[in-house]
């Protein structure tokens, strides 16, 4: 079997469900064209601004599609082989991620562009709003932990491709770092001369492509420059990459984000583009098992089940609860009609399953015993990095694309996806902090800043070993479940908070189907797969319990009693046991004339 039938099929399936299914939650919602958007009604030209819809879709598919597309989908098809990963992947992004991603952009514009807490606050009470960003925070801070550490790998040590040419992570490193400074290079003239976007794009992308190809002739090799071990070469990117979620946090959009993720976007574009069209013209067959059984293969050792690890190792690329900060925190305050929120929220989750469909024909196309799935030991230990850089390589061969250029290409792609996430997680997490604290002034700033992205330090600089002197997992594996979890787990608040908006302003029995049931599903997934992270940690191998001296267990309790506390909040206010600020229904839900 060719993976060409794969690729096909799941775009026309999901294109479908874009016409189809994306037409009737559009209707349910009363999306209305001509109802002014908060970016029109409060158009500042700083925060609030109208962005036609091709281009806010660029900057909010960077946003979203960061490494989870790419992760997930690799270790879940490892794990458990390539059909329950593609299941997941075509469902949960049609009637989960999409659904999710749609509502909350909604509900967000039908509440003047505000975050997704303040209408959880709105519909249910101030505690659960607490709750909820108190939840949030812990999540961000996991989120940062994972992709710095993936990042900081991809810049260390080097991959010998089949042709003998040599992909180093310092060009990586170098390529990346031109690829920061080219953004704010754009964004200062965009706001200083009378560049147009359309020019700056059309100078900017190839200088970004240049980089790619100048990066690997000038690697930025930590190891030789410092003549210091891979490992603690590691742990000084790990370092730098988080002074510069600092710093970009601090800096104002208009310098680093906004262009940078319009850089992104193309970047994403181009990714995905490529490894599709190579796919569909390669002819590579299927290789990797279809599914190895409902308990997965061993990855360093260790064995995980289907049900509920399946549903939150592959979180971005089939629902992703970070997905909501995004529509809810920039997105909703730069979209120009109402209308336009299918094609950002309901199409962007659509195009990042593809994405993440992508990535899964990147294990697809290996044998069960390949080198790329096991480590110098012998031990089956995936490197999803160098598996998507490798296939997306292979793919791109076909358009006669040097393998050594798209390698490159392809690590750069999936270090820019994460890069959009680091920052935007540090900015939010400093938004989070000043909003329980009360502190707005710039020392709020700050301390909101630093406590974002230093907090990530103590898992990130951990000894490698553990007590009896054990090589521990790398620290991206050991944070990934949990991402994935306390991701889902967002991913199910916001459905909840959604629902519970939607219940008290429609009334509709449609709701407790289109939001209720993706909202159970989640919740009890998510909650089954922490619980099951946690709850071993509290008991030595006699059986007897124990407290754990390992923080991270303790994290995810805590995790779970806020995400159970909410829930009971939500039962109160839906049951009428707890009432909140009654809804303005005219400012929630628009009902066409």
């Amino acid at each position: 079997m060719s993976l060409l039938p794969v690729v096909l099929l799941s775009a026309i399936v999901l294109s479908i469900a874009y016409v189809t299914y994306g037409r009737f939650l559009v209707r349910l919602l009363r999306l209305d064209p001509n109802k002014p958007t908060p970016a029109v009604e409060l158009n500042d030209g700083v925060d609030f601004e109208p962005i036609e819809s091709k281009f806010l879709l660029s900057q909010h598919f960077s946003a979203i599609a960061a490494a989870g597309p790419i992760v997930g989908p690799i270790l879940a098809g490892v794990a458990f082989g390539w059909v329950p990963a593609l299941i997941w992947i075509l469902i949960g992004s049609i009637f989960i991620g999409g659904v999710h991603d749609l509502f909350s952009l909604t509900a967000s514009i039908r509440h003047k562009a505000r975050s997704i807490a303040e209408v959880v606050r709105d519909h249910m009470t101030r505690r659960s709003y607490v709750l909820f960003l108190s939840f949030v925070w812990i999540a961000l801070v996991y989120i940062i932990v994972a992709f710095t550490d993936l990042t900081a790998r991809a810049f260390i040590g080097q991959q010998t491709l089949e042709n003998g040419e040599v992909v180093t992570g310092g060009g990586i490193a170098t390529s990346s770092l031109m690829y920061l400074v080219l953004p704010i290079i754009m964004g200062w003239m965009l706001r200083y001369t009378k560049l147009s976007i359309g020019w700056a794009t059309a100078i900017f992308l190839p200088l970004v492509g240049l980089s790619i190809w100048a990066g690997q002739l000038l690697p930025f090799d930590l190891e030789s420059l410092l003549g210091v071990s891979r490992d603690n070469a590691r742990r000084i990117w790990d370092v730098l990459l988080l002074v510069y979620c600092v710093v970009a946090a601090i800096l104002p959009v208009w310098l680093l984000l906004q262009p940078r993720g319009h850089l992104g976007g193309y970047f994403l574009y181009v990714a995905l583009g490529g490894g599709a069209l190579g796919l569909i013209l390669g002819g590579d067959p299927v290789a990797y098992p279809a599914f190895t059984g409902f308990e997965s293969l061993p990855i360093l050792g260790q064995t995980q089940t289907l049900v509920p690890m399946l549903f939150i190792t592959i979180a971005c690329g089939a629902c992703s609860g970070f997905h909501s900060l995004i529509c809810s925190g920039t997105t909703s305050k730069q979209l120009a009609k109402e209308t336009d929120a299918k094609t950002i929220g309901y199409g962007a989750m659509l195009l990042e399953g593809m994405v993440a469909i992508v990535s899964l024909c990147c294990v697809m196309k290996l044998a069960v015993d390949a080198p790329v799935l096991f480590n110098k030991d012998g031990i089956r230990d995936p490197q999803p990095n160098l598996i998507y850089a490798l296939g997306i390589g292979s793919f791109l061969k076909v358009l006669h694309i040097p393998p050594h250029f798209g390698v490159s290409f392809a690590l750069m792609a999936f270090t820019t996806f994460i890069y959009d996430t680091l920052d935007v997680c540090t900015r939010l997490g400093r938004y989070i902090v000043q909003e329980l604290t009360g502190l707005q002034n710039r020392f709020g700033r700050w301390l909101g800043t630093v406590l974002t992205g230093g907090a990530p330090l103590y898992f990130l600089l951990q000894p490698g070993i553990d007590a009896d002197g054990k090589a521990l997992p790398p620290v991206w594996k050991v944070f990934w479940s949990l991402f994935g979890a306390s991701n889902q787990l967002l991913a199910a608040l916001t459905l909840l908070g959604v629902t519970v908006w939607l219940w008290r302003t429609r009334g509709e029995r449609w709701v407790w189907f289109v939001t209720g049931i993706p909202t159970v599903l989640m919740y009890v997934m998510s909650t089954w797969a922490l619980i099951s992270m946690t709850w071993p940690k509290f008991f030595d191998k006699t059986g007897s319990f124990t407290a754990p001296s390992d923080v991270v267990p303790w994290i995810g309790v805590v995790l779970l009693v806020l995400a159970a506390l909410m829930l009971l909040e939500a039962i109160a206010v839906l049951t009428g046991g707890r009432s909140s600020t009654p809804p303005q229904t005219g400012e929630v839900m628009a009902v066409p004339a």
